[in-house]
């Protein structure tokens, strides 16, 4: 049997990088609010991002209570330094033009949707029931960020050369949300968390199925940056954390 104090551990940090991935790609795409391409998806992209910032709510929540230390959910979105998340590295990536975020989406949006449902067997009842709520909200985001690419994709040369561009620049960032820590063993063993070689083998399939609809090529395997779980981010995020953080830094423990 595994000891318990070892499995706690895992547990926190897969917990944190659930709740700051969430939370990272759910400010970015906040950032499009008042300055969508319609009105409609300026709405759509609000609300999509006000359910990523609800489903991190719930995981910092909870790493809060497996961590035992008295941090909240605010203080830990609010209160850590650049080393110390370990969110995806694609999730900060600067949102570009509107192809680019919807490619960035979409790759990230496949990628929850399937290990959400994976979830969704957990051994853990927290995760289980996070997944439970979340997985009816990928859904959507799924089918929304999948019509745009399509849309786009296979629409005019223009169109197409944006997300085709898109792909090529964000694809160096995708093999980092499918890497690993040595505690996830420990979590995988208990049943907790799912093997990421079975998200990764459902990822490729909804990839493969769309970007042939979109008529948009995955480009061939380059240099790949990982880390994201460690701590290893790009330039982008310190200054994500700059504006998401000033209120909190500015004023610090301030009540409303």
């Amino acid at each position: 049997m595994n000891d318990t104090n070892a499995v706690n551990k895992a547990l926190f940090d897969y917990v944190l990088w659930l709740g700051d991935t969430s939370l990272i790609i759910g400010h970015r795409l906040s950032e499009w609010c008042g300055h969508g391409p319609i009105l409609e998806e300026d709405i759509a992209l609000t609300n999509i991002s006000l359910d990523l910032i609800g489903q991190a709510r719930l995981y910092l929540s909870y790493a809060g209570e497996l961590e035992g230390k008295g941090r909240s959910e605010d203080d830990l979105a609010y209160l850590r330094d650049v080393m110390a998340y370990k969110n995806s590295i694609l999730t900060e990536q600067l949102n570009g033009d509107f192809a680019n975020t919807m490619m960035r989406q979409f790759l990230f949006t496949a990628f929850s949707y399937h290990l959400q449902t994976a979830l969704l067997s957990s051994t853990n009842e927290h995760l289980r029931a996070i997944a439970e709520k979340a997985v009816k909200e990928t859904t959507y985001h799924l089918r929304h960020c999948s019509d745009w690419l399509i849309r786009l994709g296979d629409g005019t040369e223009e169109s197409h050369k944006r997300v085709q561009d898109a792909i090529d620049n964000l694809w160096m960032f995708t093999d980092d949300m499918f890497e690993g820590v040595e505690g996830d063993k420990l979590l995988i063993a208990e049943k907790i968390a799912p093997d990421m070689a079975g998200v990764r083998k459902q990822w490729d399939a909804t990839l493969k199925q769309i970007l042939d609809d979109a008529t948009i090529k995955i480009p061939e395997r380059t240099f790949m940056m990982k880390s994201g779980r460690k701590g290893i981010h790009t330039e982008h995020l310190g200054f994500l954390l700059a504006e998401m953080q000033f209120m909190q830094r500015a004023y610090p423990g301030a009540k409303w």
